[in-house]
């Protein structure tokens, strides 16, 4: 091992372990720089999470497993700001991180499921659920919830097309996943994988 693994190693142990302590989170992540992470009640991140840099999560948030956000992904909250607050000017008027908050979104929970590929400055609103294997197309904003094994493209984001082209490859895919996963359960890094 080299310095620069030893670093990283180092960085993300402190990531998880100090500043990220309150979260559940799993093996092998990878975050990149400047990435910020906070939710008001509950965030679980699965095992072989990439987080690109510059991106957020500021929403209740539960990730699967082999999930990948690119670079200035964010999840975000649709009622951060109790903007019907009479009397309050936006920028004055509670917010989702205060402590006695009580407006919309406390129920709202964002959920992505595993193997989902967030593309690059897309940005998920809180209370949606991206199921199992979608692909979400760089800029897209992901409104509504989303089908399995599709992909998803706009703002707000549509259905494109499905992941694979026919139904025989979606379930050769779903098959030899299971195997995969069964080989690589101690994966450590795409350089432990030797195709």
């Amino acid at each position: 091992m080299n310095i620069i693994q030893l670093l990283k190693q180092v960085r993300f142990f402190y990531l998880v372990n100090v500043k990220w302590r309150k979260y559940k989170i799993g093996k092998n992540i990878y975050a990149g720089e400047r990435v910020y992470l906070w939710a008001k009640d509950v965030l679980e991140i699965g095992n072989n999470f990439f987080i690109g840099r510059d991106s957020q999560i500021q929403a209740n948030c539960i990730i699967g497993d082999n999930v990948m956000f690119g670079n200035k992904v964010a999840v975000v909250g649709k009622y951060d700001h109790h903007f019907q607050k009479v009397g309050f000017p936006i920028r004055l008027a509670p917010r989702i991180m205060d402590k006695h908050y009580n407006w919309k979104g406390l129920d709202q929970t964002t959920i992505i499921e595993d193997d989902v590929w967030v593309g690059y400055g897309s940005i998920v609103m809180s209370g949606v659920r991206i199921r199992k294997g979608c692909i979400i197309a760089a800029g897209s904003v992901v409104t509504k919830d989303t089908e399995p094994y599709a992909i998803y493209a706009g703002n707000p984001a549509r259905k494109i097309k499905p992941r694979f082209d026919s139904e025989v490859e979606l379930e050769e895919h779903i098959r030899l996943e299971k195997v995969y996963l069964e080989i690589y359960k101690d994966y450590k890094g795409v350089e432990s994988i030797q195709a």
